[in-house]
């Protein structure tokens, strides 16, 4: 399987991660300075510009207070829907 930054499944993971960053209230900036990276790379991932490497996300979500496993499962259950689709 061909993976892309642009692909439906990145799409739920980046978009689950933003609203889970936007419920705490914390902005680009507050969860890049607790990260130690510059905003500009979380705002790349927010807009799809960037991938987002497994450690990363992991870390991320333990900045926001986000569960990682919910949105591995989101992530999972979207390449599960999409697979059972081809095999029709």
């Amino acid at each position: 399987m061909k993976t892309s930054v642009y692909s439906s499944h990145y799409d739920k993971l980046r978009l689950w991660l933003k609203a889970r960053r936007e419920e705490q209230s914390l902005s680009l900036r507050e969860v890049s300075e607790r990260w130690g990276r510059h905003h500009s790379i979380l705002g790349k991932i927010e807009q799809a510009r960037r991938k987002i490497e497994l450690v990363e996300f992991i870390e991320l979500c333990e900045i926001i207070g986000a569960d990682p496993h919910v949105g591995l499962s989101l992530l999972i259950t979207s390449m599960n829907e999409k697979s059972s689709i081809h095999k029709l």
